[in-house]
């Protein structure tokens, strides 16, 4: 277990953070298509492939989520994903759960799916070099929503997804997105934060997940998206670092937020903010789009440009990691 604490402390370890490269297929698909790319496996790996290969990537991120997909592809050169990022000093990752599907019994909400036969894909993943999973869970806010029938039954996928992961030696990232879609204000946000909290530590201190070999992947607590100007940074990581504070225990290894669909200059500054409150854990950030959105966009697709669709990457990667060292200009 001392090599996965280890390798927790690695991931979470400030000023460099993780990137999330793990949409699915049919997500990434639609990405592609909205920049005039045709959807393919292929294209899919290409995209994969300018991320991972970025220079100096590794002096901002620590670790980088693969979808299934790209974790079994290859790099143009024969490398395998997870080989090519260990060998640039970034911890390889894979999103291990099957989706969001609709809970019984539970109208409007979802439990994420995918622990049938997860201990022998852990097996696998982790043979052919997985440090690290993720699974991610959906709490929807709502009128009367979410519901404690969904808290609960997220927090136990979780849990029994995190005691698989270090039962095969990959340090779980927990992640329990109150996502932003909807028309809540921060304080709103704050208590669904807090209850989702609740119920996950309870459920992984039932399983006896050890909090010193996880990283909690956690969202912000904002307004709702249409409605982010109504707070400002500091009342944004306030409230975010007391929530923290009030539910999770003092040993998890770390918190890398999620960005949640805020704006890039937004969520880096949202990021500052919290990264600069006292807290007894290391904060650090875990975003997807925010980091790679312009780097999909100035790509296109065209192998002519992957050079500038990795300038946008690094130029995003490298603001983020500066804001965890104090340097505030985004």
């Amino acid at each position: 277990m001392a090599d996965l604490r280890s390798a927790a402390a690695d991931l979470v370890a400030r000023p460099r953070g993780i990137l999330a490269a793990d949409e699915s297929p049919g997500t990434m698909d639609k990405r592609l298509d909205g920049q005039g790319i045709a959807p393919s496996e292929e294209y899919r790996r290409r995209y994969r492939e300018l991320l991972v290969t970025t220079p100096d990537l590794a002096d901002s991120v620590s670790g980088v989520i693969l979808s299934e997909e790209t974790f079994n592809q290859r790099l143009s050169d024969g490398r395998p994903f997870p080989q090519a990022l260990a060998e640039i000093g970034i911890a390889p990752g894979v999103k291990v759960d099957t989706g969001a599907k609709p809970l019984a019994g539970a109208p409007g909400e979802t439990v994420t799916e995918g622990l049938d036969g997860l201990r022998g894909r852990l097996q696998d993943f982790a043979a052919r070099g997985a440090v690290f999973a993720k699974w991610r869970a959906v709490i929807t806010i709502d009128d009367g929503l979410p519901t404690h029938r969904a808290l609960r039954a997220n927090a136990h996928a979780l849990a029994r997804y995190a005691m698989l992961c270090q039962e095969q030696g990959i340090v779980p990232i927990v992640e329990p997105e109150v996502v932003a879609a909807g028309d809540h204000n921060l304080d709103k946000c704050e208590a669904v934060t807090n209850f989702a909290l609740l119920e996950v530590f309870a459920e992984l201190a039932y399983a006896e997940v050890d909090m010193t070999a996880m990283v909690l992947k956690p969202n912000m607590v904002t307004p709702s998206l249409d409605r982010l100007d109504e707070a400002t940074s500091d009342e944004v990581a306030d409230s975010t670092v007391a929530t923290l504070r009030r539910i999770v225990p003092a040993e998890v290894a770390g918190i890398a937020f999620l960005s949640g669909g805020q704006p890039a200059d937004l969520v880096t500054r949202h990021l500052a903010a919290i990264a600069s409150r006292p807290a007894p854990w290391p904060l650090t950030f875990s975003f997807g789009r925010a980091l790679v959105d312009q780097a999909l966009a100035d790509w296109a697709g065209d192998e002519q440009r992957v050079t500038a669709g990795q300038s946008a990457l690094a130029e995003r990667a490298r603001a983020t990691s500066a804001v965890l060292r104090g340097q505030v200009s985004i």
